[in-house]
């Protein structure tokens, strides 16, 4: 199926402000009850093929054309929606930082956002209640992790698809489409993801598309914590969360940031000082809906879920929900991506 094309984003939130909005968000991550989890096996950002991958799913991404080609929508039951059933509450995984797409609400306690949205309409598909939901937050590192070690049923958390997460999760259809942009201060000289990064300290975040983007052209920026055994250069380009980069930017550490536009939109409302550098995103990318490995039966019923989700055109709940938290500062956008689906 030929995938609809949105228009380019550009910047322009305005929101919490500099600082003082910064500090709030952390005075509230810091109140949170929500989980974070501990690496997993094998690298350090817990990114690692799962124990139960086999040589053929090395084979199959090897052959990867189309990567946000998902299983057809089904409600058909299965092992996995059974034993969310059984529980009575569906375990996603989210981001509890990301201003607009999962955050907590500070004055009402209450995790908000695109992503936050979409996680309690399979929930009440699922099993009848939005709010039967265990939210559990987890850094961009550890979201395979969280997956194959049974931690969440479901990550909702602004995650790329690609070919090589195929290898270690399975994927919805596409729900968003977004693109790698750099973010850095309003007055820096830097015009793009261009030559004029030589030499600045680019932060990104581990297990992101941002670092994977940086090692295949750098312009000759500064972007892995080179450590010397000390506390101080520790994480200090290379870091566990999208958040901790607009800290980094903030207090002068770092010279930019590399993450998706529609994330660095959201750190945009929070500092009205930073601004997105270039005309639009250097990639194309597409968030999905990941779950473990060979859910299938999940996996199919998300489809089912997302084909309700985005019908109804203007009305639809996709569109209430992007024009609720997402339009101001990624302008434009007339209907969600449409989705692929794989042959067998």
């Amino acid at each position: 199926m030929t995938r609809a094309r949105n228009r380019a984003p550009r910047a322009g939130l305005r929101g919490w402000g500099g600082v003082t909005g910064m500090a709030v968000a952390c005075a509230v991550t810091a109140a949170v009850t929500l989980l974070p989890l501990t690496h997993g096996a094998g690298s350090p950002g817990g990114d690692t093929v799962g124990r139960g991958a086999t040589s053929a799913l090395s084979v199959q991404a090897d052959a990867c054309t189309d990567p946000e080609a998902s299983l057809p929508p089904s409600s058909a039951e299965g092992p996995d929606i059974t034993k969310i059933r059984k529980r009575g509450k569906l375990i996603a995984g989210v981001d509890q930082n990301s201003y607009r797409w999962g955050y907590r609400d500070p004055e009402t306690g209450r995790l908000e956002g695109f992503d936050i949205d979409l996680v309690r309409a399979i929930a009440k598909d699922v099993l009848g209640d939005p709010d039967a939901v265990i939210f559990r937050a987890i850094p961009t590192s550890q979201r395979i992790a969280a997956l194959e070690h049974d931690r969440v049923d479901v990550v909702v958390r602004t995650m790329t698809i690609n070919c090589k997460r195929l290898e270690q999760v399975s994927f919805s259809t596409a729900y968003f489409q977004a693109g790698q942009q750099v973010l850095a201060p309003k007055e820096s000289d830097i015009t793009g993801y261009d030559a004029s990064l030589k030499g600045k300290r680019v932060c990104t975040a581990e297990g992101s598309t941002a670092y994977e983007a940086m090692e295949r052209q750098s312009y000759g920026a500064v972007f892995r914590d080179e450590h010397d055994g000390t506390a101080r250069d520790r994480d200090q380009l290379t870091v566990p969360n999208q958040l901790d980069c607009l800290v980094r930017l903030q207090l002068g550490e770092v010279d930019a940031v590399v993450t998706d536009n529609a994330l660095a939109a959201g750190q945009a409302a929070q500092d009205p000082a930073v601004e997105l550098k270039g005309d639009k995103p250097f990639t194309t990318e597409y968030y999905g809906v990941a779950a473990k490995l060979g859910a299938d039966d999940l996996v199919a019923r998300i489809n089912h879920v997302l084909e309700g989700y985005r019908s109804g055109g203007a009305n639809s709940a996709w569109m209430r929900s992007y024009r609720t938290w997402l339009a101001e500062g990624l302008p434009g956008i007339t209907a969600p991506p449409a989705p692929e689906y794989r042959n067998n």
